[in-house]
């Protein structure tokens, strides 16, 4: 784990890369999701990796054949199943497109997945209630989506949902 923190770490400072609402490094969110993910009743070393790498091919320089380089095809597989696939049309097409692509990859894959959506409804719901609207209703579609991740994990962020019906009136 600490080669996998210790090259997201350097991958999310390259660009001087911070949390929209709190300006904290970026890292911060990788830990998190790895921590949460640490949580599921079957988690791998190679999803805890997964969840620290799971933004660096996205939004820094690192390329999928550097993660495969560095970190073997098993944590390859999983970061390439969490990336961002879907780049055509507005965007409501792509997140239409991206939650059924999503509902596609391995139960591991999706186990990570929950856990990113975990980390980031809890920070969208805090910080921008006006797009958490907007998330939220792209989330639940994730959600019907994606079944085959850790069940945990998935009543978790389905509460995230519900609460947010009280908390900022959301209506999925």
């Amino acid at each position: 784990m600490q080669r996998a923190l210790a090259f997201a770490t350097e991958a999310h400072g390259s660009i001087n890369h911070v949390r929209k609402y709190t300006g904290e490094p970026y890292i911060n969110h990788p830990i998190e999701v790895m921590e949460i993910v640490r949580t599921a009743a079957h988690h791998t070393d190679e999803m805890l990796a997964a969840a620290l790498l799971h933004d660096t091919v996205e939004d820094t320089p690192v390329t999928q054949e550097d993660i495969e380089h560095e970190f073997g095809p098993a944590v390859g597989k999983l970061v390439l199943e969490l990336t961002d696939q879907c780049h055509k049309g507005n965007r409501a097409t792509r997140k239409a497109a991206e939650a059924a692509r999503l509902g596609t990859i391995s139960p591991e894959g999706q186990t990570v997945k929950l856990a990113d959506l975990i980390s980031n409804s809890r920070s969208i719901v805090a910080h921008d209630r006006g797009f958490a609207f907007v998330y939220l209703r792209e989330k639940v579609r994730i959600l019907d989506a994606m079944r085959d991740g850790d069940p945990g994990l998935y009543a978790e962020a389905r509460r995230l949902v519900a609460d947010a019906q009280t908390s900022i009136g959301f209506r999925p």
